[in-house]
C-alpha cells in the first residue's frame, strides 16, 4: 500500500534539493543544444527521412529523449549520496512500504527531466520547429513515461551500486548505447540489421518514435505499439526498482 503523505514528503524534499542545484539545470542542457545547433545544423544539408522537415527538425524528438534519458538515470546518483548521508537509512526506518518509498524517489527524478524538457521544448519551439499548445501539451505528457521508466533505471542501479564511481562506469556503459541505438539520430528502417534488432529491446526508441509522430507526424511504429512497448518497460522497471529497494531494507 503507498503512503500519499509519504510520497509527497519524499518529492518535497527532492524539489528543494533540486532548486538548490541551479547549475545543474544548466549543465544538463549543454550537450543536448550542442547536438541540437552543432550537429543539426552542420548536417543541415543531410537527407531528412521525413519529407517537408530538415535534418535537424527530423533530430529535435530524439535530442528530447536524449534529454530525459541523461537528467532522469543520473537521478540514481542521489541514492548514493542518501546512503552516505545515513539519510536512507532513516527514510527505511520508517513505518512505511518499499513501494512508497521508490514511488517517491522516482517522481523526485521525473520532476527535474520535466523541467529540463520544458526548457528545451521552449528553445526548440521558438528556433527549430514552431509547434502549437496542443502538440506540445502532448510531447510533455509523451515524455512522462519515459521519464518514469528511465528514472526507475538509474534508482535500480543506484540501489546496487555501493560507489558513485562505479554508478558512472555503469551509466556511461548504459546511457550511450542507449541514445545511440533509439533512432535519434538517424532513420532506423534504413539502418544496418542488427541496429535494428537492438533498438527493439531498447526503450528509449518507442520514446523518441512517439515524440517523432507527434512532432512530424511519421515514425517507424504505430502510436499503439509505442505506447504498449513504454508501458512494459515501466512495469519491469517497477518491479526491478521495487525489489532492489526491498533489499535495501534488508541491509539497514
Amino acid at each position: 500500500m503507498i503512503n500519499l503523505n509519504a510520497v509527497y514528503a519524499l518529492l518535497l524534499r527532492e524539489v528543494k534539493i533540486f532548486f538548490r542545484e541551479k547549475e545543474r539545470i544548466v549543465s544538463m542542457l549543454i550537450s543536448p543544444l550542442l547536438f541540437l545547433f552543432v550537429m543539426g545544423e552542420g548536417l543541415a544539408g543531410g537527407h531528412s527521412p521525413v519529407p517537408g522537415y530538415t535534418y535537424q527538425q527530423f533530430i529535435f524528438p530524439g535530442i528530447m529523449a536524449m534529454v530525459i534519458l541523461f537528467t532522469s538515470i543520473t537521478y540514481g546518483l542521489y541514492i548514493i549520496w542518501d546512503k552516505r548521508l545515513d539519510f536512507l537509512k532513516e527514510v527505511l526506518a520508517a513505518p512505511i512500504s518499499r513501494s512508497t518509498l521508490f514511488v517517491g524517489k522516482s517522481l523526485g527524478g521525473m520532476l527535474g527531466a520535466m523541467i529540463e524538457i520544458l526548457m528545451l521544448l521552449t528553445i526548440g519551439a521558438i528556433f527549430i520547429l514552431p509547434l502549437n499548445v496542443w502538440k506540445a501539451l502532448l510531447c510533455l505528457a509523451a515524455a512522462l513515461p519515459m521519464s518514469y521508466l528511465v528514472t526507475n533505471m538509474g534508482l535500480t542501479i543506484g540501489a546496487r551500486m555501493k560507489s558513485m564511481e562505479g554508478f558512472g562506469l555503469v551509466m556511461s556503459f548504459l546511457t550511450w548505447p542507449l541514445f545511440f541505438f533509439s533512432g535519434a539520430l538517424f532513420d532506423l528502417a534504413t539502418s544496418a540489421r542488427y541496429i535494428q534488432v537492438l533498438s527493439l529491446l531498447n526503450p528509449v526508441t518507442y520514446s523518441v518514435d512517439l515524440l517523432r509522430i507527434i512532432m512530424l507526424g511519421q515514425g517507424a511504429f504505430t502510436v499503439w505499439a509505442d505506447l504498449g512497448a513504454i508501458a512494459v518497460f515501466c512495469l519491469a522497471t517497477t518491479i526491478l526498482g521495487v525489489s532492489a529497494f526491498g533489499d535495501l531494507q534488508q541491509e539497514k
